[in-house]
């Protein structure tokens, strides 16, 4: 097995944003391999995020986004569950992508929940949170919540959101 070096944890911490010793045993337990720790740590943060999804979100942030020389216009609402981690830059990113991706992609509802028979088209088309993010389509837009929420240790989801789009 190879050494695990203090170079490879700082490399892994700054890929996936993870603390020093969850970096280090990802490695450990990958055998040093640097994409399989990564993938070790998302899976804990996907776990993480799954234990926070009952705790109150109270905080957060109204993202607004102008899109098109100002013919698409969106608000949403992310929460957390402190203002601390609602002024975090990584925090503000998620909204502005997250706004950014409504303009862009234009989805009916926030989950799978809120969808009604109305609804034409696969969860992929309708639903926020199934949406593959446009400037990375291999993750979705759930993994970047739930990779903020690993990184943040705070509960965090999209609340709402409200697209505007001139002439209709």
């Amino acid at each position: 097995m190879p050494e695990v070096t203090t170079a490879m944890v700082k490399e892994l911490r700054e890929a996936t944003g993870a603390g020093v010793m969850d970096a280090k045993r990802a490695l450990e337990e990958a055998g040093g391999d640097m994409k399989r720790a990564a993938e070790i740590l998302r899976e804990r943060g996907i776990a993480a995020a799954a234990k926070r999804a009952g705790r109150e979100t109270r905080q957060g942030v109204i993202e607004a986004y102008i899109h098109a020389g100002g013919r698409i216009g969106v608000l949403v609402e992310l929460n957390c569950e402190t203002d601390f981690v609602a002024n975090t830059p990584e925090f503000r990113q998620l909204a502005k992508d997250i706004a950014m991706q409504i303009a862009a992609m234009n989805p009916l509802v926030v989950t799978p929940d809120e969808r009604t028979p109305e609804m034409e088209g696969p969860d992929e088309e309708v639903v926020l949170l199934k949406q593959p993010f446009i400037r990375d389509t291999s993750k979705t837009i759930d993994d970047l919540v739930k990779e903020v929420i690993a990184r943040t240790g705070e509960n965090v989801r999209v609340s709402r959101f409200v697209r505007f789009e001139l002439g209709k």
